[in-house]
C-alpha cells in the first residue's frame, strides 16, 4: 500500500500555534485587529528572538484553513512497451482522421506514449489553438475524440477563481477603503503640519505630499469618467457620482512635489523621487495583470504600488541629497507620525487591517516594517502616554535602536537604484533599504529564490523538488559555479525544512505546494507515458505556466526581486476518456480550493456566485481525485464517471458562466524579476496546446485521447516596456518569442 505524503523534516516556531488555539479562525471576519491579539499573547521581550518580523509571524494563522487527506492506494496500471506502434492502438485510424498527426508528431507519440501539438500544422483540428479551456473540451466532445482531462486544466480553472475573487474585492471594496484611509491620513497630516516646527514640520509636510500622491492616483481623470462596460456587464469607467466622491484638493505647500512625483509615475521610467530623495523604478507603476480591465483597477494599482514600494528609510545610505543624514531623520519622523495616528485611531487600523489581512491571505505578508512595528517602538520608548513627545536626536536614536531588533528585508525591491552584479555589499544594501512601508509588498518564496540564484525560472521549480529542472539547469550551464552551488545548498536546506503547515501559510505558498506532486519521477504502476523524461518535461511546463498565472494574479502585491548578482483491434466496448492520474495533486488542489473558499467566506469577501463557483470546483476536484485513484488501481470506472469525463465542459461551465471571456483566456504575462542591465524577465502563457496521449483502459486496450495543456514562454524586455496582457497578445500574434528548448522532448 502506497501512502502519498510530503513529510519533510524540519521544525517551525510554535509561537503562533498558541494563538490558533485561543483564537477561533472561523470568526476571523469578526476580528478587528488580529495583530493586537498577537501582541498580547507573545511577550514583548521575545520579539528580538524572532527569525522574522511580527508581520511574518502572523502567516501561521492561515494554515488552519488547510486540511488535506493523506491518500492510500496501490498504483497497478499494466505497462506497455515504448516505442509503441500504431498497430497497438485500438482507435488509431479513427483518431488521426479527426486530428491528423504530422510525421514529427507521430514519432514523438510512438517514442513517449504522448505528444503535445500546437497551432500551425493543426489550425483546423478540434481543440488546437484555443485560448479557453472549456472551448477545447467542447470541441473535442463534438468531434467525438476521447477526452483526456489534464492537470493543466484544473490549475487554470483555479487561477480563474483566484483572480476573479481578488479583482472583485479590490474593485468593489478595497478601492473605497483605501481612499478613506488615505484621505483620513492626509487630513491629520495637514493638522500635524500646521502645529509642528523644525524637522517635525518638514516630516509632516512630506506626509501631506505622500498621501496626496496616493489620492491623486486614485482620483478619476476626466477621460476615465463616462458610461462603458463589457458585454459581461463589467464596468470599465467611473460614473459621474464616483468622480465627485473621489476628488481631492492638493494643499498649495506640497503642490509642486506632488505634481513632480505624478509626472515621474506617468513617465514609467527610472528617476529620483522629489519627496523621498532616492531612486525609484517608476516602470513598476504600469498597470498590468487584471488591473488593465477597468479604470478603477488601474488607479487602485498605481496607488497600492505607491504604498507598497515607497519606503521611509531608517538609514541615509540610499539618499541622494546635500544632507543625507537629515533626510533619513525626516523620513523616520514621517513614519512615526503616521504610526502614532494609526495607533491612536481604531478606525484607521480597521481599514488598514481589512485590506492588508485579506490580501495577506492571498499572497502573504511583507518583509518590510510597517505601522504596527513603528507603533510598538513608540510604546517601548515613550510608554502609553506620548502627548507632547518631541523627536529630538536622542529620542530618534532610541527609536532606531528599538527598530534594529527587527530583521532587514529579505528581498531587495529596487529601492535606491539597481545594485550591480557581484556586489560585496548585498547584506548592507538590504540593511540600507530597511524602513517603513505603509503597506509593503509581500515576501514570496520565488522572488527570494531569484534574489539568491537569479534566472531562469527553472530555479524556482528546482527548489520545489524537481530533479528534471535541476538537470536542465546543469545542461544550460546555470549551476556550474561555486557561488551558485553554495547559495543553492543553503536554499535547499531552508526549503527542505518546511513542513505541510509552513507550505500552506497562505494561498500563494499553498499553490506552490500543490505543484510539487507534478514534479516527481513516477514509479512502476503508473501509466507508461508518465514514466518518461518527456512527461517530466511536460509537467515542468504545466508547473511553470501555473506559476506564471499566479504571478500575473498577484503582480501588485508580490515583491519583485531586483538583481543582486547572478492493424486495428475489434472494439468490444466503446473508447472512453481518461483523467490524468495524479491523485496527490488533486488532493492538494482540493485542500487549496477549500482553504480559499473557507477563508474568503469567513473574511466576507465572496458574493453568492463566487461561493457557488468554489463549490463547483471542489466537487470537480473530488470527482477527479476518486477517478484517478481507480485508474491507478486498474479498476473499471462506472458509467457515471465516464459520463463525467465525456461532459467535462458541461461540468465546469457553471463556474465560468459569469466570468467574462478575457478573464478565462489562457494568454497572459507577468514580469517577475528585474535583472542586470535593467531588463525585466517576463513569464508568459499563450494559446492552449493539445496533448495526445496513448493510455491503457481497464479492459487492456491502448487508446488515444486528447486534452488541453498550457503553453509557456520566458523572455526579456527592456525596463520601460513591462508588458500588459494586451501587448503580450499582440506580440504573440506578430512576433512570438521562442519556447524553451527543453519542450522539444514532448512538443511537435
Amino acid at each position: 500500500m502506497e501512502e502519498i505524503t510530503d513529510n519533510q523534516a524540519g521544525t517551525q516556531s510554535d509561537s503562533f500555534n498558541d494563538i490558533i488555539e485561543t483564537s477561533t479562525l472561523k470568526n476571523f471576519s469578526e476580528k478587528s485587529n488580529l495583530f493586537n491579539d498577537f501582541v498580547e499573547l507573545v511577550p514583548a521581550k521575545n520579539f528580538s528572538e524572532r527569525s522574522n518580523t511580527l508581520e511574518l509571524e502572523k502567516e501561521s494563522s492561515f494554515s488552519g484553513y488547510y486540511n488535506k487527506e493523506n491518500l492510500q492506494f496501490e498504483a497497478d496500471v499494466p505497462a506497455y512497451s515504448l516505442p509503441i506502434e500504431a498497430s497497438e492502438i485500438a482507435n488509431y485510424d479513427d483518431f488521426i482522421q479527426k486530428i491528423p498527426l504530422t510525421s514529427e508528431s507521430r514519432d514523438l507519440l510512438y517514442k513517449n506514449g504522448f505528444v503535445v501539438i500546437e497551432s500551425g500544422d493543426y489550425e483546423n483540428s478540434p481543440g488546437v489553438g484555443d485560448t479557453l479551456v472549456i472551448s477545447t473540451y467542447k470541441d473535442l466532445k463534438v468531434a467525438d475524440v476521447p477526452i483526456f482531462i489534464t492537470s493543466d486544466s484544473l490549475l487554470h480553472l483555479y487561477h480563474i477563481q483566484f483572480d476573479e475573487t481578488l479583482k472583485r474585492a479590490e474593485s468593489e471594496e478595497f478601492f473605497d477603503e483605501l481612499w478613506k484611509l488615505d484621505k483620513a491620513l492626509l487630513d491629520v497630516s495637514i493638522k500635524d503640519y500646521d502645529s509642528a516646527s523644525g524637522l517635525e514640520k518638514e516630516a509632516a509636510r512630506r506626509n501631506v505630499a505622500y498621501f496626496a500622491v496616493a489620492l491623486k492616483l486614485l482620483e478619476p481623470e476626466s477621460y476615465q469618467v463616462g458610461q462603458s462596460w463589457e458585454e459581461s456587464g463589467e464596468i470599465l469607467l467611473f460614473d459621474s457620482q464616483e468622480a465627485k466622491q473621489y476628488s481631492v484638493e492638493v494643499p498649495s505647500f506640497v503642490e509642486t512635489d506632488v505634481e513632480d512625483e505624478l509626472n515621474l509615475i506617468d513617465s514609467q521610467k527610472g528617476g529620483t523621487s522629489p519627496i523621498f530623495k532616492y531612486g525609484e523604478d517608476y516602470s513598476q507603476y504600469t498597470p498590468r495583470g487584471h488591473y488593465t480591465r477597468s479604470e478603477k483597477l488601474q488607479n487602485y494599482f498605481k496607488a497600492m504600488m505607491w504604498h507598497g514600494r515607497m519606503s521611509m528609510l531608517l538609514q541615509q545610505d540610499l539618499v541622494s541629497a546635500e544632507d543625507p543624514e537629515k533626510e533619513a531623520q525626516i523620513q523616520t519622523i514621517q513614519a512615526f507620525l503616521i504610526s502614532d495616528h494609526f495607533d491612536r485611531d481604531k478606525e484607521l487600523r480597521d481599514r488598514w487591517d481589512r485590506i492588508y489581512e485579506v490580501t495577506a491571505f492571498y499572497v502573504g505578508y511583507s518583509d518590510d516594517l510597517g505601522p504596527y512595528e513603528y507603533a510598538k517602538a513608540l510604546d517601548t520608548v515613550f510608554g502609553g502616554n506620548r502627548h507632547g513627545v518631541s523627536f529630538d536626536n536622542e529620542s530618534l536614536a532610541e527609536l532606531k535602536t528599538e527598530l534594529e531588533r527587527y530583521e532587514s528585508p529579505k528581498i531587495y525591491g529596487g529601492t535606491g537604484g539597481i545594485i550591480q552584479a557581484g556586489s560585496e555589499t548585498e547584506s548592507k544594501t538590504l540593511e540600507a533599504t530597511k524602513g517603513f512601508r505603509f503597506m509593503g509588498q509581500r515576501y514570496i518564496p520565488d522572488s527570494y529564490i531569484f534574489q539568491n540564484l537569479g534566472f531562469p525560472a527553472l530555479n524556482v521549480i528546482d527548489l520545489l523538488g524537481s530533479e528534471r529542472a535541476k538537470k536542465h539547469l546543469k545542461n544550460m550551464g546555470v549551476s556550474e559555479n561555486a557561488e551558485y552551488e553554495l547559495s543553492h545548498q543553503s536554499l535547499e536546506n531552508e526549503f527542505g525544512a518546511f513542513d505541510e503547515e509552513a507550505w500552506n501559510k497562505n494561498l500563494y505558498w499553498a499553490q506552490l505546494y500543490a505543484l510539487k506532486p507534478l514534479l516527481i519521477s513516477y514509479p512502476d504502476g503508473y501509466p507508461t507515458f508518465m514514466q518518461t523524461e518527456a512527461w517530466e518535461d511536460k509537467q515542468l511546463n504545466a508547473a511553470l505556466a501555473s506559476w506564471t498565472e499566479l504571478r500575473h494574479d498577484t503582480i501588485l502585491y508580490a515583491k519583485q526581486a531586483y538583481s543582486m548578482g547572478y492493424p486495428q483491434i475489434q472494439e468490444e466496448k466503446p473508447i472512453e476518456g481518461y483523467v490524468e492520474p495524479v491523485p496527490e495533486f488533486y488532493a492538494r488542489m482540493l485542500a487549496l480550493t477549500k482553504m480559499a473558499h473557507s477563508g474568503l467566506n469567513d473574511m466576507e469577501v465572496l458574493d453568492e456566485q463566487s461561493d457557488k463557483d468554489f463549490t463547483t470546483l471542489e466537487h470537480t476536484l473530488e470527482r477527479m481525485l476518486n477517478i484517478s485513484i481507480k485508474e491507478l488501481e486498474n479498476k473499471e470506472l462506472t458509467e457515471e464517471e465516464y459520463e463525467f469525463i465525456r461532459n467535462f465542459d458541461q461540468n465546469i461551465a457553471p463556474m465560468l458562466e459569469n466570468v467574462d471571456i478575457k478573464s478565462q483566456t489562457s494568454v497572459l504575462v507577468a514580469d517577475v524579476y528585474t535583472g542586470p542591465g535593467g531588463n525585466v524577465l517576463e513569464e508568459g502563457t499563450g494559446k492552449l496546446d493539445l496533448m495526445v496521449v496513448a493510455y491503457r483502459q481497464s479492459d487492456g486496450r491502448i487508446v488515444l485521447g486528447a486534452g488541453p495543456v498550457m503553453s509557456y514562454y520566458e523572455f526579456w524586455q527592456p525596463l520601460g516596456e513591462r508588458l500588459t496582457d494586451e501587448e503580450w497578445r499582440d506580440m504573440l500574434a506578430n512576433a512570438p518569442p521562442e519556447r524553451p528548448e527543453w519542450v522539444e522532448s514532448f512538443k511537435a
